[in-house]
């Protein structure tokens, strides 16, 4: 079946005589897993590889994926949760019982789950959409930016429904982005203002 002259490594190979130590954890390490990492030079503290002149933090691009993704998520669970008890009342009020009860309340919960994400997934892609165009326009990733995406992404958002739930919206996303920035932000806005 096999090439006879095949002779795979075994224990008696000197070649596969390596020391064996223990590590911290008393856990047995190979002497090739356990080496000095300044060795690989100046920049040793660095977990990642990156190509030369890129940047050491994910850009608002690569954020946008996990919002956007996150969003969904977020969304089909509150979505879900909501339907459930919008259907528990149903089914309580029309008396279902057996598998109508339990289809029912499928139904409301897969509903109310997709419902909820996908409202939540377009502004959460509207939002990166503006983000990144304004982080590429004005080459800087900044908290104008943030709050300038949240706006836009209101006013965009209601714009179907008419000016004053477009300017509804617009202050809605001013006003999340306000409190967000205040929150992450508060050392660089206490720099600014010189206390």
């Amino acid at each position: 079946m096999g090439d006879k002259n095949y002779n795979p490594y075994s224990s008696s190979d000197p070649s596969m005589n390596v020391p064996v130590t223990t590590g911290p954890a008393g856990a047995i390490m190979s002497p090739y897993l356990n080496f000095n990492p300044a060795y690989i030079g100046p920049n040793a503290d660095s977990q990642f590889i990156f190509p030369e002149g890129a940047a050491r933090t994910r850009g608002r691009l690569e954020l946008s994926f996990s919002q956007i993704g996150g969003s969904v998520f977020v969304g089909a669970a509150v979505g879900g949760v909501n339907g459930l008890y919008s259907g528990i009342k149903d089914v309580q009020a029309r008396q279902l019982t057996g598998a109508n009860r339990r289809t029912q309340l499928l139904n409301f919960v897969t509903k109310g789950g997709a419902s909820t994400a996908q409202t939540l997934g377009v502004v959460a892609l509207m939002y990166s959409v503006f983000g990144v165009i304004l982080s590429w326009g004005r080459g800087v990733d900044d908290e104008l930016n943030t709050v300038t995406a949240a706006t836009a992404t209101g006013l965009l958002y209601k714009s179907s429904a008419g000016w004053k739930r477009s300017l509804r919206g617009g202050g809605i996303g001013l006003g999340l982005s306000a409190v967000y920035v205040l929150f992450t932000s508060r050392d660089r806005i206490r720099g600014l203002m010189g206390k």
